[in-house]
This record gives C-alpha cells, sequence and structure tokens, in this order.
C-alpha cells in the first residue's frame, strides 16, 4: 500500500522584483550625484539617536535610511563601503560629557567640519507643535533644495562651510528642473553677531492666489461638500465667514508658474509659496576644520585662534618689555663709561 504522508508538499516562493539602482551621475548635468551616511561614534541617548533618524530622513533619498552599525565598526570600516557604493559625505554625530557634536566630512581624503550643537528639536517635537502637520509620503522623494543666508564676509573658513553644504546636496539645472521635485528646503543661515548657525528644514508647498480653502479642498480631495442645510451650492461659496478662509496673499511671496503642478495650481497663474517646517531644528556652533577625513591639520580651529592671538599679544609685550629694560641698560652702562673718562681726564 502506497504511503502518503511523507509527501514534501512544495513551498510556492514570491519572487522578488530586483531594486533599480540609484543612479550616480545626474543624466541632465553630468555631474556625480553625492550621497551621505549618517552614523554615530560612541554612545548616543535616545534623543540624539532620534536625531540621527531625522538626519537620515533629511538627506533622502540619496542615503542609507537602515544603515546598520556596530560597536567594532570604526572609520576605516565605513570607509571601505563609502567608495564602491558612490558615498561622498559623512555625517557623524557623537556626545560628550559637555555637548553633542556634528562632524560633516568629505570622503575619502577630507576636509572635516566639526560643529558643537548648541539646541536642537527634533522632526515629532516641531509636529506636536503645529495645528496642521504636513508630511506627505511622496515628500522624501527628491532632494532638498539648499540656501545659504549670511556666509559672505569673504572668511575662509566660511567659505569652507559654504562649499561643503552646497555640494552635499546635488546641483539643479534651473531651465530642466521640475517642479514638482521642489519639495523640501534645507535653509542655513550664519549670524556674525553670535557665530551660530541656524539650521532648519521646511516643506514647500504651492497654493492659488485668490481661491478660497473650501474650493481648494473640493478640487484636491475629490468630495463632494455638504449642502443639506443649504438652498443652493452658491450659498456654500458665497456664506459669510468663508471668504475668509483663504488666506492672506503676499505680494513678494507669488510666483508665476511656468508648467503645471497639480489640479488646482495651473501654468501662467500666481501661486503663493508656503514653508512648513517639518524638522530636524539646530543651531550649530562652527568649532573646527581639518584638512583630512576626522585627521590632519588644523585649518580653523574657534578656541586655538583666540588663545593664539592672547599669546601673541603676550610674547609681543614681553619682547616690548624686554627691550625696554635692555635699552635702560644701555643708558646706564653708557652713563657709567663716561663717569670714568671725567674721573680719567681729572687725575
Amino acid at each position: 500500500m502506497a504511503r502518503f504522508g511523507n509527501r514534501k508538499k512544495k513551498v510556492f516562493v514570491k519572487p522578488v522584483a530586483a531594486k533599480k539602482n540609484q543612479p550616480t551621475v545626474d543624466h541632465i548635468t553630468g555631474n556625480k550625484i553625492p550621497k551621505s551616511f549618517v552614523f554615530a561614534r560612541g554612545k548616543l541617548p535616545g534623543p540624539l539617536k532620534q536625531l540621527q533618524m531625522d538626519l537620515r530622513k533629511l538627506m533622502l533619498p540619496y542615503t542609507a535610511l537602515n544603515l546598520k552599525e556596530k560597536k567594532r565598526n570604526n572609520l576605516r570600516d565605513f570607509l571601505n563601503v563609502a567608495g564602491p557604493m558612490g558615498v561622498t559625505h559623512f555625517l557623524i554625530l557623537s556626545k560628550t560629557a559637555t555637548a553633542p557634536y556634528l562632524r560633516v566630512g568629505r570622503t575619502p581624503q577630507g576636509p572635516t567640519l566639526t560643529f558643537k550643537i548648541q539646541e536642537y528639536s527634533l522632526a515629532v517635537d516641531i509636529a506636536q507643535s503645529q495645528v496642521r502637520p504636513r508630511c506627505p509620503q511622496d515628500l522624501f522623494k527628491n532632494p532638498p533644495l539648499i540656501v545659504l543666508s549670511g556666509f559672505g564676509s569673504g572668511d575662509q573658513h566660511l567659505k569652507l562651510t559654504t562649499i561643503m553644504f552646497q555640494n552635499i546636496f546635488p546641483a539643479i539645472d534651473i531651465n530642466t528642473v521640475k517642479l514638482s521635485s521642489c519639495q523640501r528646503i534645507v535653509l542655513l543661515n550664519y549670524n556674525k553677531d553670535t557665530k551660530l548657525i541656524d539650521f532648519r528644514h521646511y516643506s514647500i508647498r504651492l497654493q492659488p492666489v485668490g481661491v478660497s480653502r473650501r474650493i481648494r479642498k473640493i478640487v484636491q480631495n475629490h468630495q463632494v461638500p455638504d449642502l443639506r442645510n443649504l438652498h443652493d451650492v452658491s450659498d456654500f461659496l458665497t456664506k459669510a465667514g468663508y471668504g475668509s478662509e483663504s488666506e492672506a496673499d503676499d505680494e513678494a511671496a507669488t510666483v508665476t508658474l511656468a508648467s503645471d503642478l497639480g489640479r488646482i495650481n495651473q501654468a501662467s497663474t500666481k501661486s503663493a509659496v508656503k514653508l512648513q517646517e517639518i524638522g530636524p531644528r539646530m543651531t550649530l556652533q562652527l568649532i573646527k576644520i581639518e584638512e583630512g577625513l576626522c585627521s590632519g591639520g588644523v585649518i580653523f580651529s574657534e578656541y586655538e585662534n583666540g588663545d593664539g592671538k592672547k599669546k601673541r599679544d603676550k610674547e609681543d609685550s614681553r619682547k616690548q618689555q624686554d627691550t625696554d629694560e635692555d635699552e635702560e641698560d644701555m643708558d646706564e652702562d653708557q652713563e657709567d663709561i663716561e663717569e670714568d673718562m671725567e674721573d680719567e681726564e681729572e687725575d
């Protein structure tokens, strides 16, 4: 009698579609697309771990969102992986007993900028402080735009900071860029009085000028409004109070679109540009610039420059004091020689 109990059941394995590799060169500009690793050195507390994840989301799509780190990994391990994957920049978080730090380095030979994080707010904290937080699903499909303000003083360390942050995000061609890909913006503002950098991350949205919020919702959501308590559809549009729902339009913040963007923002029409912060938010202080990747000669140091100036002042004052004392001694010796000569003549 045949046995049926030992028959092996065939297991169906669903084929996994191969992921499309990200391009390494921009097909429009021909430049190499910058990619980044965001990781930590040393043990981080819970809030800084969340800040690390927020920075990874900010650097999307050209970063490793689920990068796995181990305690035994050193900088050389990340550098060995960075070459084959086309990674051009490292963002390294660390924590000391006094403050957290952020290092931004260019691979493989530097330079490296070290920032002290004076203050920071997580993306979840900023969302909780807003009445209507906005974070669409496709918000992180394209890299953000970068805007730098206050870095044009001509100092060498500010020029290096400008070049580093400009190259950490892909460049855009204003003649061929698609408006639908411009959904986020990173703003860095340098305060020359406090020497601090305000780091902000915003989402960009456009609203047609002169259209109330009710009408925008109808067009965007494809939902029929509740008209049971109204006599006519015109009451829905002209009822008192509805017109006040449209936000005030500022001429300085309006643009004329060159192409269609969505259902309500049409070409050749004016739209208002609205920025909404999505985080993270940081206040940074540039501490040091090194020639290599976390090593090498120090190009700029905030503390050594001040100490060196004081040291030079002390040395100059000491040299001046020694010179004055030598001159006094020479004057005294000259007086003694003259007195001896007078005594000899008298004898």
